[in-house]
């Protein structure tokens, strides 16, 4: 029975495996979807193979997550304007209602000098879609720490009309993540349920391994 409010399974959680092997783990496992990460897997970058998985498997893709990953900056295009349309395109042509995207990187100074204006002119293109803006967290290197977006590891501080919550980013910014998913209000569209010890790295952990209240913030929506 699909749930109310439907529980998917990131393809970038079966990694090293491509991105057929999550439909199979979800289909076993009786996940409600899947949401694709788009990276280097030319599959993840398909629609019709991702459909044809979709119906093998009886998995919908209800999430696509933009290749804005250190390591997808040349999937598609190196232009992170184009990838996100793109993003687009392949979620409707899915029928996934969510696009997870992260603020843009302190170098990326065009797309992040008109990242809020340009999110929502490709929002009025596609009305049917949610753009969450996912929570990120600052760097923590030798002692030191840095925070590599633009304005901010913290969506909230800028204000979308769409966000996802990530815990595992919350424990790595030290953050609260009842008071994150409390700031992000009705925006909040879609979360990215991990854990994570607070150790300043991004952990990824199963729930319940980690310090953050993932049962209370389930809770509490």
């Amino acid at each position: 029975m699909t749930s109310r409010v439907p529980v998917l399974l990131s393809s970038s959680s079966v990694f090293p495996e491509r991105t057929a092997a999550a439909f199979q783990l979800a289909a076993a496992l009786g996940y409600d979807g899947i949401e694709v990460m788009v990276w280097t897997d030319a599959v993840s970058q398909d629609s019709g193979a991702l459909r044809g998985l979709a119906q093998h498997y009886g998995v919908p893709v209800l999430s696509v997550h933009a290749p804005c990953l250190l390591v997808t900056q040349r999937v598609w295009s190196p232009d992170p304007w184009e990838r996100l349309r793109r993003s687009a395109e392949l979620a409707e042509a899915l029928e996934a209602p969510t696009v997870v995207v992260h603020p843009p990187f302190t170098w990326q100074r065009d797309y992040a000098r008109n990242f809020r204006d340009g999110l929502g002119e490709i929002a009025d293109r596609y009305p049917d879609l949610r753009f969450a803006v996912e929570n990120m967290y600052p760097v923590r290197m030798a002692g030191r720490q840095f925070v590599p977006y633009v304005p901010g590891w913290d969506p909230t501080e800028t204000g979308y009309p769409a966000y996802t919550l990530d815990l595992s980013h919350c424990a790595a910014s030290h953050t609260d993540s009842l008071e994150m998913a409390d700031r992000m209000g009705d925006a909040l569209a879609h979360v990215h349920l991990g854990d994570g010890t607070g150790e300043g790295r991004d952990e990824h952990l199963v729930p319940g391994r980690g310090t953050q209240p993932c049962a209370e913030v389930l809770r509490s929506l």
